[in-house]
């Protein structure tokens, strides 16, 4: 492995690579780690995509009082430690360069929080905290950053989301299964991506209105959310 002196290294190995190394044996993290080292590539990337909300493990389908300490800990360690640990890793060649793109997937829970989602909900909840207050610091610098909120997707991700005591769901969501094509997705991200848009939300219509009701009928919202999964 080639050696790399980076002040954040050690959280970048913990938490960045978490959700890929621990579901997926054959994973190689030389390679991963070169992109720090000056010798080996002649620049660092430009633009960096934080896209832990599509990973294997970070979803969640359990109520708060079944959902042990260490799932809410693994959650938030996957979806929001990893961007965030990542981006800080890159932020000073950004910084450097006077250039830049923070891209981050969260979510529509990451504004519309919904039951069996309490940990799932807060670590997006997290990651606009972070990138919103990030955004305001690095402007100066002609850094961009992108949040995305994808709705439902149409992929076999809930077969892997985790239930109350960590082990996986292994049934398909109805939702997910009626909700946007990947295709779909990925073309309206790479559009958003290209327009380097502050905020951008990739969902249907229900997901969509919610957002909007969370801003200006946030009463409302709360009493249809109940309903959901009841």
């Amino acid at each position: 492995m080639v050696e790399i002196n980076h002040p954040l290294l050690g959280y970048i190995k913990e938490y960045a690579l978490l959700s890929v190394a621990s579901y997926h044996d054959n994973f190689e993290v030389s390679p991963f780690f070169e992109m720090f080292d000056r010798d080996t590539y002649s620049s660092y990337p430009q633009q960096i995509v934080n896209c832990d909300g599509f990973s294997s493990s970070d979803k969640q389908r359990a109520l708060a009082i079944d959902t042990t300490i260490s799932v809410d800990k693994r959650i938030m360690d996957i979806n929001y430690m990893g961007s965030m640990a990542l981006s800080k890793g890159l932020l000073p060649h950004f910084i450097e360069n006077n250039s830049g793109h923070f891209v981050t997937i969260t979510s529509i829970t990451g504004k519309v929080a919904t039951p069996q989602r309490t940990s799932y909900s807060a670590s997006k909840h997290a990651l606009h905290g972070f990138f919103d207050s990030l955004r305001s610091e690095v402007f100066k610098h002609n850094i961009a950053v992108t949040l995305v909120l994808p709705g439902y997707v149409n992929t076999n991700l809930s077969f892997n989301a985790l239930v109350g005591d960590g082990s996986k769901q292994n049934s398909e969501d109805h939702d997910l299964a009626n909700g946007l094509s990947p295709e779909t997705f990925a073309k309206k991200l790479i559009t958003a991506i290209e327009k380097k848009k502050n905020e951008v939300v990739i969902a249907g219509f229900k997901e969509t209105l919610s957002v909007y009701l969370k801003r200006f009928f946030p009463g409302l919202l709360a009493k249809l959310v109940r309903k959901v999964n009841a």
